[in-house]
């Protein structure tokens, strides 16, 4: 074999060894540029109904507005509780009517928290019936004033900071089992938390405003949906 030739088949080696270089690489730029997946994928969107639950004395107009595919809901620290006798603090919530003990379980819906609001519950899942000594709730969001409006699981976990004023998605997908389930959060479609549930119960979503504060508390929501799988 001549120079030229094995220039030439050193050639076409190197050509082929680049090309392969190239396509690597494009492959991998396009792995990492590639969309995550959405966590709605797998679900189906679901028709859903809920309940009132607001100061017992009042009408639901005083507490509550609809405009624009908007629901504002507020509350303050010294209206009465949601039943009379109630000792729990005061709320202005929906109470979803779908009531389950097991299966996949998905809330969801644009969530508007105004500055000021601090101390407040905004979504939960509620357990309604659930075993003696167990926690009555599964999760809770709250809202605190630290740093221009702070997301908190409960008031431990921090899941966003810089809320107040501003849209955000907030999806709540629970596993729920016989035994231990597992709870998945995720903001604007990206997960910030994964925990266990509080083990056996009947429960439902709740969104709203449920002041454990003083003064005025307000959540605002849009797109709510429900998803089963």
């Amino acid at each position: 074999m001549n120079r030229r030739t094995l220039l030439r088949a050193g050639a076409g080696l190197l050509g082929g060894s680049s090309a392969l270089a190239l396509s690597q690489a494009s492959s991998a730029s396009a792995a990492a540029t590639a969309p995550a997946a959405d966590p709605t994928d797998g679900w189906t969107q679901t028709s859903f109904t809920y309940s009132w639950q607001k100061p017992w004395n009042l009408d639901l107009g005083d507490r509550h507005s609809y405009s624009g595919g908007v629901h504002r809901m507020w509350v303050y620290a010294t209206d009465e509780p949601f039943e009379e006798g109630n000792s729990t603090d005061p709320r202005t919530e929906m109470r979803w009517k779908v009531d389950y003990t097991t299966g996949n379980r998905m809330w969801d819906a644009d969530v508007y928290l105004p500055s000021g609001t601090d101390h407040a519950s905004f979504v939960q899942i509620l357990r309604g019936i659930h075993p003696s000594g167990t926690p009555a709730t599964d999760i809770m969001l709250n809202a605190y004033k630290a740093n221009g409006g702070t997301v908190r699981r409960y008031d431990g976990t921090v899941l966003k900071t810089g809320a107040y004023d501003t849209w955000f998605n907030v999806k709540i997908a629970h596993q729920a089992s016989s035994g231990t389930g597992t709870v998945r959060v995720y903001f604007d479609d990206s997960l910030v938390l994964t925990v266990d549930d509080r083990g056996p119960a009947t429960r439902y979503f709740k969104n709203g405003v449920y002041n454990h504060g003083s003064g005025r508390a307000e959540a605002r929501f849009r797109n709510i949906r429900y998803w089963r799988r």
